[in-house]
């Protein structure tokens, strides 16, 4: 019976999503093992970087060391997980796609380490020094003495940084939703003011209440929309290109070589 296969297609497509988040869970738990092995390395290079060498850190409670570690290990786990997931999210709709959209969102897969990467980067090396540089001299500036715990210190940095490295996202997901027909640069187009809002308050939240740092972390996020508005263009223009070209085949068949 028709509803009998439509009810059982459902229940394969949760299942399928059921085993692809179960796999996502999995990289998790080991991406976390083998962040435990690295917090320390890590931990020993954040806190001699210049921006933070000059700071006595203070641990203020039993676990504050144990929780840290947890956190760098989070992130590696995250950092290790998020190309993984990305590819789990193209196995579980590529069933719905032509073999060349297939393809095309294949190679997108390396692309989400690497801008989460340079995220992560801008976000570590502009937007925290920046962020604890004003914070600090606001504080040094009314008198007070300096006390920071080792917890307030990372939270302060991850709070920072993980967002801005997801924001880097943005031009590969704008690109992969394109390539599934459910984005487009026209309705980017329209949507630009709305855009540009939730980003200016993003930034806004995210950074140190200064317009110093608003405007240096909204101005990338507003060119990382245009890049993202662009770079949907010419996944469009491709597609129309595409839907023409078979729209021609189809109106005039190749005819078979007559003898």
């Amino acid at each position: 019976m028709p509803g009998r296969q439509d009810e059982m297609s459902i229940v394969d497509h949760l299942g399928e999503l059921r085993k692809r988040i179960i796999y996502i869970l999995i990289v998790l738990v080991v991406g976390l093992i083998i962040g435990l092995f690295c917090a320390n390395p890590v931990y020993q290079y954040l806190i001699s970087v210049d921006s933070a060498k000059d700071i006595q850190l203070h641990a203020f409670a039993f676990w504050d060391g144990i929780g840290m570690y947890m956190k760098i290990a989070m992130v590696v786990a995250l950092v290790l997980a998020i190309p993984f997931t990305a590819f789990q999210l193209w196995a579980f709709v590529s069933p719905g796609l032509r073999e060349v959209e297939r393809s095309a969102a294949l190679r997108y897969v390396p692309y989400v380490f690497i801008l989460f990467l340079i995220g992560l980067a801008f976000g570590y090396y502009v937007v925290f020094p920046m962020a604890l540089s004003f914070t600090t001299t606001i504080t040094r500036n009314m008198g007070l003495t300096e006390t920071y715990g080792i917890s307030q210190y990372f939270n302060f940095m991850f709070t920072l940084v993980l967002p801005i490295a997801l924001l880097f996202e943005l031009p590969l997901v704008v690109m992969f939703l394109t390539k599934l027909r459910i984005l487009n640069p026209k309705r980017l187009r329209k949507m630009r003011k709305l855009s540009y809002f939730a980003l200016v308050f993003i930034a806004v939240i995210i950074t140190p209440p200064d317009f110093i740092s608003d405007f240096l972390v909204t101005i990338p996020l507003l060119i990382l929309y245009e890049f993202s508005v662009f770079l949907s263009s010419v996944v469009y223009r491709k597609q129309l290109a595409a839907d023409e070209a078979a729209e021609e085949r189809y109106r005039f068949p190749a005819n078979p070589d007559s003898k």
